[in-house]
């Protein structure tokens, strides 16, 4: 069988660390081979995904293309020696992520009502107020600063280790073991090339503290919800219950905080985008899908083909793997008006950068929230705001953004 190949890197980690290049190269995989197949080592043979809506309809088909055994681009090698020894792809940790259903519906259940409508709306305020207090800190650095660093890596990160009841002291623990997580690929933070195993069993270790304690005395706290849950009658497995809070504490604020560094650095680019985030009154709302497009925080994540099926006309076998590539998806030409134009205004905003169908990101209205709150106080009181310096990405192709943004900026 002829397949159609691309030998474009559109899985290193060093291609994601310059954003002109990784965009070329979507781009002309995109329009050239849509569907591809990809032998680029140290990865296993997949196949690459490249439009939005062949990456909507996958998504769509839970039950044909599912997440075992294969869920991100890992090399081959470290993917078989994990699986000799632990007999599983995950090793120890088996996250929402890795489920597939029965086994997803009914965890995804344990914290539904934490990240959908009254629970959340309770946190309006908080929101507000956090928002208030670190533009109050971004003015209070007196014009200049690295806005990854000193803003969007932690104003995320107080409200997800505030509803799930961690200590405030442990936040830069958790820090810490979130960037070794999804920063496992880049040698700055990860010098052992062990891709998060070491943090997550640090993790492990910090959080089985905080289950078994509440276990011993709930609290009005998402950790007590996850800690005392039960599955199919049973309480929950310790590896559940880790995994999970491991989860929510590294993802729930990672993904935030890259998209509100890599947008402040297209809107920084764009004085025009500035004036009407300035002026139009819902462009806040409007303006945070846009940077969760445009950042598109998770580049990827992979499906494994239960039964041979068709793509886009393309012949995918029983057991193969595609490739689903969100930022590809939304700089897809034919799913959004002028893809490459960074917008605040965009409306419709169909992107991807929560995934879509039954694993859709648990967390996305808490998310959109987050980044609403702080682009209205921001937008309310700036006054221009301009790059200081060259940008520099996290080295990484699945779950990253701007390690360093140097800005500068006046307030009116």
């Amino acid at each position: 069988m002829i397949r159609p190949t691309t030998t474009i890197d559109i899985s290193s980690p060093d291609a994601y660390a310059n954003e002109t290049l990784i965009a070329d190269n979507l781009r002309r995989v995109r329009n050239e081979t849509p569907v591809a197949w990809v032998e680029q080592e140290p990865y296993a043979p997949f196949w690459a995904v490249l439009k939005h809506a062949d990456i909507m309809e996958i998504e769509r088909l839970g039950k044909l293309f599912i997440n075992e055994p294969r869920l991100t681009l890992l090399p081959e090698a470290f993917e078989r020696k994990t699986i000799e020894t632990f007999g599983s792809r995950t090793g120890l940790v088996r996250t929402l992520l890795d489920m597939d259903e029965p086994d997803h519906r009914k965890f995804r259940q344990i914290t539904q009502v934490w990240f959908n409508g009254p629970a959340l709306e309770k946190l309006r305020v908080r929101m507000a107020t956090l928002a208030r207090e670190y533009v109050d800190k971004l003015e209070d650095l007196g014009g200049a600063c690295d806005f990854a660093e000193d803003i969007a890596v932690h104003y995320p990160l107080v409200m997800i280790t505030s509803i799930l009841g961690l200590p405030d002291e442990d936040v830069g623990l958790v820090l810490r073991l979130t960037q070794s997580l999804f920063g496992a690929q880049d040698p700055e933070r990860v010098e052992k090339g062990d891709y998060g195993v070491e943090a997550a069993q640090e993790f492990f270790a910090y959080l089985s503290g905080i289950v078994a304690e509440r276990r011993r005395a709930p609290r009005d706290d998402l950790m007590s919800v996850i800690a005392n849950a039960k599955i199919d009658g049973e309480p929950i497995r310790d590896i559940d219950a880790l995994s999970y809070g491991m989860l929510l504490a590294a993802a729930g604020h990672d993904t935030t905080s890259a998209s509100l560094s890599v947008g402040m650095l297209a809107l920084a680019r764009r004085p025009d985008q500035q004036a009407l985030l300035k002026s139009e009154p819902d462009a806040a709302r409007t303006a945070s899908d846009e940077f969760f497009r445009w950042a598109t925080p998770v580049r990827h994540f992979l499906r494994t083909a239960v039964a041979d099926c068709e793509v886009r006309g393309v012949k995918i076998a029983k057991g193969e793997a595609v490739t689903l590539m969100y930022l590809s998806g939304n700089r897809d030409e034919d799913a959004f008006e002028d893809a490459h134009a960074f917008r605040v205004l965009r409306t419709p905003n169909r992107h991807l950068g929560f995934g879509f169908g039954p694993h859709h990101c648990l967390g996305r209205v808490l998310a959109e929230m987050e980044l609403e709150a702080f682009l209205r106080e921001f937008a309310a009181r700036f006054d221009w705001i301009e790059p200081a310096g060259e940008a520099e990405w996290v080295r990484t192709n699945h779950t990253g953004g701007l390690k360093r943004l140097p800005v500068r900026y006046a307030f009116r």
